[in-house]
């Protein structure tokens, strides 16, 4: 039996910080290429790049990585060389979240769970087997100029990041790429631990699956859950919507009809009280950096840790007037939004 867990959001637009471009820029200038040419373009400065609350939009990064590819030139594996400049501390409270965190599959789901905390334009959809732990890489809609960088870039990145959570390195079971060979090789299996492969369907990488129950080594409970309660703050700061999408999330707000408590409009529904086609409606929501899914789970996670928190509602109550069918699945997802479940995070606001 395999269970899979993926990211809170399945696309690369979304804003980010400004500390991955600054590994890229400092990464430059020791190849004797000055900030100003990486940041060309931008309207980023270096006092921004210094600013743990500076956001921007991920096509900036975009240009960034398209400045770094064109002014660095004569380096081999260049997104490999850039991926291993990665730390637990370029993350900021993210990756101590992570690092404080009790075991590796704990640190995995958080990441997942907080995704955009981080700097990745790839999405990994972990898919853990009896015999191995599996994670998928899609990279297919990252722009082609840079797609290449940014695979082994954010596939190397995750690599040391768990090699410093452990403590350890850690030994890929198996390194595939869907795209043709380089001379690339052997500098990954040096990394890897196995000699990866290319030409292939998909690119996927595979760990031990013991791995994930190994306690980490600087594992704190409660620095662990201070760090992800600030996690959560900054996420949802980050997420403040305007526009379309601060329009699409009012009318996901369930409303009291005739015969009680509504569900939320489908997808289809919502583009046409909206008076656009869905197709319309998805590219808008796209180009603001999110969608349907994520504005509705947004809704759903504020109402529902409002009701646990100011009302005697049971679970099977609060998960029926938010939309779902039964308690379960709401139940799988408030575990997904929070990393605990609705009795839990109930008995831990009231104590």
């Amino acid at each position: 039996m395999s269970t899979v867990e993926e990211p809170d959001v399945r696309t690369w637009n979304f804003p980010r910080g400004t500390a991955s471009v600054a590994v890229m820029v400092e990464f430059a200038r020791e190849h004797g290429v000055p900030s100003e040419r990486i940041l060309a373009g931008t309207g980023l400065s270096g006092p921004q790049l210094a600013d743990p609350d500076a956001q921007i939009p991920a096509e900036t990064e975009l240009a960034v990585v398209r400045n770094l590819l064109r002014e660095v030139t004569g380096v081999p594996a260049l997104g490999v060389e850039v991926g291993r400049r990665y730390r637990i501390s370029t993350f900021g409270i993210f990756g101590y979240a992570c690092v404080t965190s009790p075991t590796l599959r704990e640190a995995i789901s958080l990441a997942l769970r907080y995704y955009r905390l981080g700097f990745a334009f790839c999405t990994p959809i972990v898919e853990s087997r009896p015999r191995e732990v599996v994670t998928w890489i899609h990279h297919d809609t990252i722009p082609a100029d840079v797609q290449r960088f940014l695979a082994e870039r954010d596939i190397v990145a995750m690599h040391r990041v768990m090699s410093d959570l452990l403590g350890a390195r850690v030994d890929f079971t198996r390194a595939e790429f869907a795209y043709p060979a380089t001379d690339q090789a052997e500098r990954l299996e040096a990394l890897f631990g196995i000699r990866p492969q290319f030409d292939r369907a998909h690119t996927v990488f595979g760990i031990d699956p013991d791995l994930l129950a190994q306690p980490l080594p600087q594992a704190n409970q409660p620095t662990w859950a201070v760090c992800v309660a600030q996690c959560r703050d900054l996420l949802h700061r980050r997420s403040a919507r305007t526009g379309i999408a601060a329009e699409v999330r009012d009318r996901l707000l369930p409303g009291s009809g005739a015969t009680g408590f509504t569900a939320p409009p489908s997808f289809d529904a919502l583009a046409r009280t909206l008076n656009m086609s869905p197709r319309t409606l998805r590219r808008h929501l796209d180009a603001a950096g999110t969608s349907y899914r994520v504005l509705l789970d947004e809704v759903r996670q504020t109402l529902a840790e409002e009701m646990l928190t100011a009302t005697p509602l049971s679970v099977d109550d609060i998960a029926i007037r938010l939309g779902y069918a039964e308690a379960t699945p709401f139940i799988h997802a408030f575990k997904r939004w929070t990393g605990t479940t609705p009795a839990a995070y109930r008995r831990t606001v009231r104590e």
